[in-house]
């Protein structure tokens, strides 16, 4: 089991930045760890928006960040960073951090056994 704690969430004005970060605990296979970002707004389904695998080596996004959130892993911390930029109101949803051992290629949304609480994140116009 992986335990995860996201922090970083808050309110921002559209156009603003910030940094959400999840510190992972736990039994960790370090070098076949999936990571990822996903989000949920009111009456929408969880999505996807950034991972990370491979000892940091692999990323992927979603087409709606791309350019804009930058996901990073620092090992040494078993932590994950999430640099949200240019931030707008569609971004607005409580972001959860995921994890998942033994993996080896990106796994999807249903792939990933670990969850953390969720950090709200709200841009206004």
């Amino acid at each position: 089991q992986v335990q995860l704690v996201e922090s970083g969430g808050g309110s921002v004005q559209a156009g603003g930045s910030l940094r959400l970060s999840c510190a992972a605990s736990g039994y960790i296979t370090h070098h076949h760890l999936c990571m990822g970002w996903f989000r949920q707004a009111p009456g929408k389904e969880r999505e996807e928006v950034a991972g990370i695998w491979s000892g940091g080596g692999a990323t992927r996004y979603a087409d709606s960040v791309k350019g804009r959130f930058t996901i990073t892993q620092d090992n040494a911390k078993n932590t994950v960073y999430l640099q949200m930029n240019s931030l707008k109101p569609e971004d607005t949803a409580i972001y959860y951090c995921a994890a998942v051992n033994y993996c080896y290629t990106w796994p999807g949304k249903s792939g990933f056994s670990n969850w953390g609480q969720g950090t709200q994140v709200t841009v206004s116009s």
